[in-house]
């Protein structure tokens, strides 16, 4: 890609993320069903994503099991926003045993059948799941703060160790599942993080401790470079660059959040065991 190529890529990225910005910051504020709505139009269209790298010339709307996977992702962010978590495991378990009966009846014209399960199984946990957190993380008292912080700590450890490993990157992080990834990005990536959680924890969370402030930026951080990673393998296992071209510079969408799902746990537990 010649300098030319690359500066347009990375305006195209600014200008999508500052344009999507003020949609997250206003459903993040306004809570309820307008934060619920985005994260289940984020997990629908991640869900789509994901079924393309498994299966790209399969239609999602024709296959019963993606289809259920779906219906199965609205059904967690609604509980999620109900304040129904409880029965977020029963939801899971009626997806494991509706695909298990759709697996049974097409298993004997197609055995990949089996494959199509465990793969939607997997991103009914990996997508929905997780961005359900978020939901119930704004239900939290300060749960806006929390949000707003955890989306500071990982877009900078993402912005940072992207042009840190342009500038300085010499040593390959993990070449079999990206090699464009260093060593020197993933390190300038967690200084950010380090960085932009003390600066919320000085001007936001006077009553956060300093050791949970660092211990909750690194958690974040490392947890979002491992669902960098993870994302990546999966697109290496399929044989494509992104995710889909629905974010320009950006690619995907779960290319955009796949840092914020592994880090929406760790933020959880730490707030959870805050009080």
């Amino acid at each position: 890609m010649t300098a030319e190529a690359k500066g347009q890529a990375h305006l195209k990225r600014w200008v999508t993320g500052l344009t999507a910005l003020p949609v997250l910051i206003a459903c993040v504020l306004a809570g309820g069903w307008a934060l619920a709505g985005l994260a289940a139009a984020a997990a629908v269209a991640c869900l789509w994503e994901y079924f393309r790298m498994g299966a790209p010339a399969r239609s999602a709307a024709a296959d019963p099991i993606q289809g259920a996977g779906f219906a199965c992702a609205l059904g967690l962010v609604l509980l999620a926003q109900a304040g129904r978590s409880d029965l977020m495991p029963l939801l899971l378990a009626a997806d494991v045993v509706i695909c298990g009966a759709l697996a049974l009846r097409e298993f004997a014209q197609d055995r990949s059948v089996l494959e199509r399960t465990a793969r939607q199984l997997l991103g009914v946990a990996y997508i929905p799941l997780l961005l359900s957190l978020m939901v119930m993380l704004r239900a939290t008292a300060g749960g806006a703060a929390w949000i707003f912080l955890l989306c500071a700590v990982v877009f900078a450890g993402d912005t940072v160790a992207l042009y840190a490993g342009t500038l300085w990157g010499r040593h390959k992080l993990c070449p079999a599942i990206s090699p464009g990834k260093t060593v020197e990005g993933a390190l300038g990536g967690l200084a950010a993080n380090l960085i932009a959680g003390a600066a919320g924890k000085a001007l936001f969370f006077p009553d956060v401790d300093w050791s949970t402030a660092i211990v909750f930026a690194l958690g974040v951080g490392l947890a979002g470079q491992a669902g960098d990673l993870f994302e990546s393998a999966l697109k290496r296992a399929a044989g494509i660059k992104d995710s889909s071209r629905l974010l320009p510079g950006h690619g995907g969408v779960l290319d955009r959040i796949d840092a914020l799902l592994f880090a929406l746990p760790v933020a959880y537990v730490v707030r959870t065991m805050l009080g």
